[in-house]
């Protein structure tokens, strides 16, 4: 994100932006899964969508981050759950690889070397905006057909407080940043993150 840091003594460490729902297992399939959508396109080769647990049919919104040495090479997400996490996270992967016109498309080269990391978010709930918690809460916030949403470790990487985060929130949908005084609506969600490496995430959400 573009926008500077705002300096608070309540910013918490990125740790805390992650709660563990999903097993190691689970987790080892969904990067394996990022990762084989990827090549499967690059290849041109069918692959199966279909969850392999009923832990992973149910309906997650996702992001996916892609990193080449340690620089962002792509990001993708889906803020609501219209799909399995299965798919979410195949359907992701593959365009943040080939789609996010901020880069030019993955190449068969550079896939092999691709780091990646998940965000799995839970059904975003309507919050009282001072019941948000910095470092445990994502933002989806909505007003007049308008919507922008901030994962959790946005508002940690920028040592957000609760106001500037809701501020940013209102400006990441285009609205005035005290939209969320004014009637705008508010929910809010938890992401669990994990990747093949822990890159710096700050700019998952934010563009």
């Amino acid at each position: 994100m573009s926008l500077p840091p705002h300096n608070s003594s309540s910013a918490v460490s990125s740790a805390e932006v992650s709660r563990q729902e999903f097993s190691s297992t689970e987790r080892d399939l969904l990067l394996r899964l990022a990762h084989d959508s990827i090549s499967s396109a690059l290849q041109r080769r069918e692959l199966s969508l279909d969850p392999p647990t009923p832990h992973l049919a149910e309906h997650r919104g996702a992001f996916t981050s892609l990193y080449l040495r340690g620089e962002l090479r792509g990001c993708v997400g889906y803020a609501l759950p219209a799909s399995s996490v299965y798919r979410a996270v195949a359907e992701t992967a593959r365009a943040a690889a080939f789609d996010d016109n901020r880069f030019s498309p993955v190449t068969e080269d550079q896939a092999p070397h691709l780091e990646i990391e998940l965000s799995i978010l839970s059904p975003p709930q309507p919050i009282l905006a001072e019941a948000v918690e910095v470092g445990r809460h994502g933002l989806l916030i909505s007003q007049h057909g308008r919507r922008g949403l901030l994962l959790p470790q946005v508002a940690v990487e920028h040592q957000w407080d609760r106001i500037t985060f809701l501020e940013q929130g209102c400006r990441k949908a285009g609205l005035p940043p005290d939209a969320w005084r004014k009637g705008a609506s508010i929910q809010a969600f938890s992401a669990e993150i994990f990747g093949d490496k822990s890159w710096p995430s700050s700019n998952v959400s934010s563009e």
